[in-house]
């Protein structure tokens, strides 16, 4: 018992020594939007560690497919995954064979290559890709068409959302100034 109490200090200045926590000890949430009309990428990422409750989420999604929403892990090419592990989410429930083959075929392309764009651009640390799990949220509109461009889309998509997490972005000023005049693509206000 009297061992316990002695380590008990040493861990607390070791932990009080630390000014900045690691990244892979961090949460970063990222969003972007790229393109415009069906073949648009609205993206969202979650990437934190994998021993925590970002790794905890990734596996509980994987396990718990639903209609329409079956989460896997995209892959550069087949057997070869990205780093970190990328769970793609599907947001639109799959409406069709062309709409299946557009998320698994050009979109989780494109999520896995911009997976890999943002580590060798250094917003994923090459030394944290194995400490890490990512889930990304991939919206395919059902009416898309153009392979290329759902693919171009998602892999910029990707890349804007992982360094928007990194960097915390927006920032609240941003925000804030924003919320008297919201607007999506699927919404305007008038007047």
């Amino acid at each position: 018992m009297a061992a316990r109490r002695k380590n008990r200090p040493q861990q607390a200045r070791r932990s009080r020594a630390r000014s900045e926590p690691q990244a892979s000890e961090v949460i970063e949430i990222g969003e972007a939007f790229v393109g415009t009309g069906a073949e648009a990428a609205h993206l969202n990422t979650v990437l934190g560690p994998r021993n925590g409750p970002v790794g905890t989420a990734w596996a509980s999604a994987l396990a718990t497919p639903s209609t329409g929403h079956a989460p896997f892990v995209a892959v550069v090419r087949p057997g070869l995954p990205a780093k970190p592990l990328t769970l793609f989410v599907n947001k639109a429930t799959i409406a069709g064979e062309r709409h299946a083959a557009l998320t698994w075929g050009a979109a989780q392309a494109g999520v896995a290559s911009g997976v890999m764009d943002a580590v060798a651009a250094g917003v994923i640390g090459a030394a944290d890709v194995d400490a890490l799990a990512l889930i990304a949220a991939v919206w395919v509109d059902p009416a898309a068409r153009d392979e290329a461009a759902v693919y171009r889309n998602n892999r910029e998509a990707t890349a804007r959302a992982l360094a928007a997490g990194r960097r915390a972005e927006p920032v609240l000023a941003d925000v804030l100034a924003a919320r008297t005049r919201p607007g999506n693509p699927f919404f305007e206000p008038r007047g």
